[in-house]
């Protein structure tokens, strides 16, 4: 039985190479069909599916967007072909995915603590940047009115987050979006620095509220929210707290949608006036929590392509449990969620 496409709007989350789990999920979700994208928020690798969809759908459509990230993935894994950060023989046998037991990669992560992307990079070059300029088409991204288009970045000076909207999007604004500060220096847009969004939205669901013609959120969860157990490794505690971090701008706004549909149910607040947001989550964590930091660092063409089944196997099941629930509940019970967070068991 055919479904009349629902509207949807889509909240990317960055995670380097783990952005190939999102891709898999947006292959997935386009060639279904039974959703319509009424907007997207990206971060980081978010950001870079967002606009590597934008452009292959103004080019053909839904088929079009879902060949435009398979062919920047693509180059972003070929683009790498010749790097030294590779997996050592001994984990390509056993089956690890990460880049621990590289030295280069320990040496990069040392010499990063220790000299900044300015000392080290005086140049500022960049093989991403190259990458996006060489694959994506910002006049097309621009031009792309299916859908509304946010990327989010960190204001250096302020703090603050910083949403980039499609109409004058370009590649300075999607590399600031993905700017590690300690990997690279800052990306100046009109004067001012920036840094990677996660700081202060991975990704923005703000952007969203009364601007798509949908209450609906699916977001797109790469960062495990809870890990059991204390990290003991320096690498351990590096990679949690990242990921605390990271998570800390999505959970503040998942709060909000929680406090305010809360009084609305409790008659405090007019719904009139106050939106109730339907949230929906769409993640693997028994498959991506195992994967530890330094596969974020990995673009073998095997590992993007493992992380894109993974996603296109769980939008499957995803959109199989939750298709029915869009459009008129939250499949996701947040207070459940918070509630959970930091909960003995």
């Amino acid at each position: 039985m055919a479904h009349k496409p629902k509207l949807v709007n889509l909240a990317l989350q960055g995670g380097g190479s783990h952005g190939a789990f999102t891709w898999g999920v947006l292959d997935r979700f386009l060639e279904d069909g039974r959703l319509r994208i009424a907007g997207i928020s990206g971060t980081s690798a978010g950001a870079m599916n967002a606009v590597a969809l934008a452009d292959g759908f103004t080019r053909d459509g839904p088929e079009g967007a879902r060949a435009a990230l398979d062919h920047f993935w693509r180059a972003m894994s070929e683009g790498a072909r010749h790097s030294p950060l590779k997996r050592t023989p001994f984990d390509v046998l056993t089956g690890n995915w990460g880049l621990e037991n590289n030295p280069v990669y320990h040496a990069m992560d040392a010499l990063s603590r220790v000299a900044s992307p300015y000392q080290l990079n005086p140049m500022n070059a960049n093989p991403l940047r190259d990458l996006v300029d060489k694959t994506i088409d910002f006049g097309m991204v621009r031009k792309c009115d299916a859908f509304k288009l946010f990327i989010s970045a960190t204001n250096v000076e302020t703090g603050k987050v910083k949403v980039f909207p499609r109409e004058a999007l370009t590649a300075g604004m999607v590399m600031a979006s993905a700017c590690l500060p300690h990997l690279y220096q800052a990306v100046e847009i009109d004067g001012v620095p920036y840094w990677d969004g996660g700081y202060m939205g991975n990704p923005s669901l703000f952007p969203f509220h009364g601007q798509t013609g949908t209450d609906d959120i699916v977001v797109v969860q790469v960062n495990p929210i809870e890990r059991k157990g204390a990290p003991k490794t320096p690498m351990d505690i590096q990679n949690r707290m990242n990921e605390i971090s990271f998570n800390g701008s999505l959970l503040k706004e998942l709060r909000g949608i929680d406090f305010v549909d809360r009084l609305i149910d409790q008659g405090k607040l007019s719904v009139e006036e106050y939106r109730q947001v339907r949230v929906h989550i769409v993640e693997n964590e028994a498959e991506l929590n195992p994967l530890g930091a330094s596969s974020k660092m990995n673009v073998e063409w095997a590992f993007l392509t493992k992380l894109r089944d993974i996603g296109r196997d769980t939008a499957s099941r995803w959109l199989d449990e939750n298709f029915d629930g869009i459009g008129k509940r939250s499949t996701v019970d947040l207070r459940e969620m918070f509630q959970g967070i930091g909960a003995s068991h």
